[in-house]
């Protein structure tokens, strides 16, 4: 009787523990992140009696969450890339708009800019059309600072989301460490998973993956440890290693994320990934800083251009002209950490082999070198870096002053704040410098059949520029001039001299003379005009292969690419993120009618178990009557 009694009693006991684990489940139908739980059911030992085996019962050996471990990585896989996307495409998709609309931007001012300057050549003299010129200026200067200027604003704005993104970070980092700590206590104290806590801890780092990209690792007392980037550790057992946003080491403006430990502070940033903190820093690092360094490039362009060619001429008072454009010089940032007390000083030589790069100049054992921040790749300079003999490259001059030590680094900006700078020069419309200062004119006693085919200041500096000069051809072949030395003339090749270049069309013949003078009185010329309408669509940009719209059609083209494919990979990170969610719930969601019918089942079971004991206590209450008789 005592077996019937035991074996009934255990499978009381084993279906309560099912009927409440089966009410544990309905009661948390609409909880996020709970993992339905099921009850485990073993056999109890058999006891040996003469004639077999006799079982004993039912134990409920454990109660198991239901969790695919491998659905659980998928979806926070998907959830960080759809973080990480959702930002990006809602901040590039901002750098986008700033910069493709047709009728607004740098690219609509320079467009009306360069119409004014025609419109100066088409009436030379015209102050109204000169007056128009200067606003178009002072709007295309004022273009380009407005646009830095919402760059900066954004990027202030990310570096403020980023703070506030590691602050989340890291308290939920707090939290999973805490929870590690409570789930290693509760499965010593009995033996069994704390499933409640298993699932808290889960939708934790679920969390976590929608900030950054992470990674974990189980141990096997229950604790979950979290990495992220490269595999730096965010969480080990019950302790977290928070994040920390600090300056950046050359430019305070900028934040850099790292792990403060021990050694001191660890830069994780460019191993960050995935989740809205790696959406942020790509924004920075991908859109951002490259937007504003070639907005830059655009700036220095420009200036470059319409400086130059005002150099080259003649104002509408006579006087040579000036610079029209100013823009930003170049940014020299010296590192946090540099021990000396050297200094650098650097200028752009060459526009036209000017990148819209950052750079890395450094004191190492061998002497200065020089790397591309964003790559690392070493770039071949020349000189010696005194003021003499500056250091070159890529259209830069370096000179290096002080006593800088050993591992000294100074963050070179060729272009980045360039446009913050930019300004009109001038404000006299007659200062704009519509002509060339000088002229040339043939001989009317000419034979031969050359003709001056165009004329053009290579020197404004040069003090003999308006010097009259008399080119004499002594032969086909010879021309001297001012009756000088014979020199060999090679059609098709111009004649330099005092600063200016004179191209011929056809073949002189012996006793040809042509005549480059002062074009004082020519004040309705419009030749410099013409040549820099010519310039500002001339390829003057990297290495001579793009012209400013060039360059401006490609940084549009490029942020709507990153924007639109950000787009796209958002809303396909979506759908699969939905799939995922779906996956999960098909396995650990709960189900009302699965556990509507395990109740049935349970309470049958129960009340058939409660039966048997009844059954039990009738069967010994015969025999003390038997035994009473």
């Amino acid at each position: 009787m005592a077996d019937l009694l035991s074996t009934a009693v255990s499978a009381l006991s084993a279906y309560s523990r099912g009927l409440e684990t089966t009410s544990h489940n309905i009661a948390n139908v609409a909880t996020d992140g709970y993992s339905r739980q099921r009850v485990l059911y073993g056999t109890r030992e058999a006891q040996a009696y003469g004639n077999g085996w006799v079982g004993s019962g039912v134990n409920a050996t454990s109660i198991e969450r239901v969790y695919d471990q491998f659905l659980g990585l998928q979806y926070r896989t998907t959830t960080s890339g759809l973080g990480r996307q959702e930002v990006f495409a809602t901040l590039a998709g901002r750098v986008s708009a700033l910069f493709a609309d047709a009728d607004a931007g740098f690219g609509a001012a320079l467009q009306r800019f360069v119409n004014a300057v025609q419109d100066v050549a088409a009436a030379p003299t015209s102050i109204p059309a000169r007056q128009v010129l200067l606003a178009e200026a002072n709007a295309l200067a004022g273009e380009l600072r407005a646009q830095d200027e919402r760059l900066a604003r954004l990027a202030a704005e990310v570096n403020g989301r980023v703070g506030a993104a590691v602050s989340d970070v890291n308290g939920i980092a707090a939290s999973i460490a805490g929870l590690n700590e409570r789930i290693v206590s509760a499965q010593a104290r009995t033996g069994q998973p704390p499933n409640d806590l298993l699932d808290e801890r889960d939708r934790l780092v679920d969390q976590l993956s929608a900030r950054v990209a992470v990674s974990t690792v189980a141990q096997d007392d229950g604790a979950l440890n979290v990495f992220i980037g490269t595999g730096q550790p965010l969480v080990l057992g019950p302790q977290a290693m928070p994040l920390s946003a600090q300056p950046d080491a050359y430019d305070p403006a900028t934040l850099r994320v790292g792990i403060k430990t021990a050694a001191g502070f660890v830069d994780v940033t460019a191993s960050l990934s995935g989740g809205e903190l790696g959406g942020l820093l790509d924004v920075q690092r991908q859109v951002l800083d490259p937007a504003r360094r070639t907005l830059g490039q655009l700036a220095v362009g420009l200036a470059e251009a319409v400086n130059s060619q005002q150099r080259a001429g003649m104002t509408l008072t006579g006087a040579a002209g000036s610079d029209l454009f100013a823009v930003g010089g170049v940014q020299v940032l010296a590192n946090e950490s540099n021990a000396g007390s050297g200094s650098v000083a650097a200028a752009r030589a060459d526009i036209s082999q000017l990148t819209a790069a950052d750079y890395v100049l450094e004191l190492g054992g061998s002497g200065w070198s020089l790397r591309r921040a964003d790559t690392g790749d070493a770039v071949a300079m020349t000189g010696s870096g005194t003021a003499a003999d500056p250091f070159r490259a890529d259209g830069l001059e370096f000179v290096v002053s002080g006593a800088a030590s050993a591992g000294d680094r100074f963050l070179v900006r060729s272009t980045f704040g360039a446009a913050s700078g930019a300004q009109a020069l001038l404000t006299d419309p007659a200062g704009f410098a519509a002509a060339l200062p000088v002229r040339a004119a043939a001989a009317a006693a000419n034979s031969g059949g050359a003709s001056a085919a165009s004329l053009s200041v290579v020197d404004p500096a040069n003090p003999a520029l308006r010097t009259t000069a008399t080119i004499t051809f002594t032969s086909a072949t010879t021309y001297s001039i001012n009756g000088g030395p014979d020199t060999a003339f090679v059609p098709g090749t111009p004649i330099d001299f005092n600063g200016w270049r004179l191209a011929l069309d056809g073949t002189p013949a012996a006793g040809d003379v042509f005549t480059v003078s002062s074009n004082a009185a020519g004040l309705g010329d419009n030749r410099n005009a013409l040549a820099l309408a010519d310039a500002l669509s001339g390829r003057s940009l990297n290495g001579g292969t793009a012209s400013l719209a060039d360059v401006f059609g490609r940084l549009v083209a490029d942020v709507g690419v990153q924007t639109r494919q950000a787009q796209l990979s958002r809303d396909a990170l979506a759908l699969v993120q939905g799939d995922a969610r779906a996956a999960i719930d098909s396995v650990s969601g709960v189900n009302l009618d699965e556990e509507a019918a395990n109740l049935v089942r349970l309470q049958q079971a129960y009340q058939a178990a409660a039966q048997v004991v009844r059954v039990a206590d009738s069967l010994f209450d015969t025999l003390l009557g038997a035994i009473g008789r």
